[in-house]
């Protein structure tokens, strides 16, 4: 594994690095789509990987056409989401808890830093049953654009009390990504459900395979 550079804190996006919520998302969305007579892949899906509220709602207006209705689209999908939330709950990531420990054991602070409003992240930690790891949390709600733009990891880092250049921004999306260079931070890529192209690899400082190589690298600082 490759070199991490010196850090004081640590930036974590939400879905798809903490916690497993895009498979969520995915049934969730193809179950309401099919209900009303659509049919969407995963590969498209997948697509919208890291991406806020709005520019999601573009893409399913994009794709499915301006008369796909969307406001019952998304009355489906969260009463399809929240079933499956609460039957099986929120998976999370391989190597999540252990990476954590090693920051709290190294007092190094860290936050959450998503695209997803704050109502909507906190029930996505509660139905994970982690919603007492993260003390700071930033959110879509919190800033006045989301990611690619920097507010939130800008937002993240005053709240840590860092110089955005002394955090690891740690990510799963191209979204997140373009936000952590927007920001000037050294991200590390850690992909999810999306394939690595030559853009993301680009971007990032470092690629990973997991959490759990992440808490190592880490734990040799």
């Amino acid at each position: 594994m490759s070199q991490i550079p010196d850090f004081i804190a640590v930036i974590f996006d939400m879905d798809g690095l903490i916690l497993d919520t895009e498979t969520t998302y995915v049934h969730a969305w193809q179950q309401a789509a099919s209900e009303l007579g659509y049919t969407i892949n995963k590969t498209f899906c997948t697509s919208m990987s890291g991406l806020s509220f709005a520019q999601v709602e573009e893409k399913f207006t994009e794709h499915l056409g301006a008369a796909f209705p969307l406001t019952e689209f998304y009355r489906l999908s969260g009463e399809r989401w929240r079933t499956i939330a609460e039957q099986e709950g929120i998976a999370v990531k391989k190597g999540a808890y252990d990476l954590l420990q090693v920051l709290e054991e190294s007092q190094a602070p860290f936050c959450l830093a998503t695209n997803s409003p704050e109502f909507n992240a906190r029930e996505c930690l509660r139905y994970a049953g982690i919603e007492d790891l993260f003390s700071v949390i930033v959110c879509r709600d919190h800033v006045l654009q989301p990611k690619p733009a920097a507010d939130i990891f800008l937002r993240a880092a005053d709240l840590l009390q860092q110089p955005i250049q002394s955090c690891l921004v740690v990510e799963d999306s191209l979204t997140g990504l373009l936000a952590a260079r927007n920001a000037n931070a050294f991200s590390v890529l850690i992909p999810s459900i999306t394939e690595i192209d030559e853009q993301m690899q680009a971007l990032a400082g470092l690629v990973l395979n997991d959490l759990c190589e992440l808490s190592l690298l880490l734990q040799g600082k």
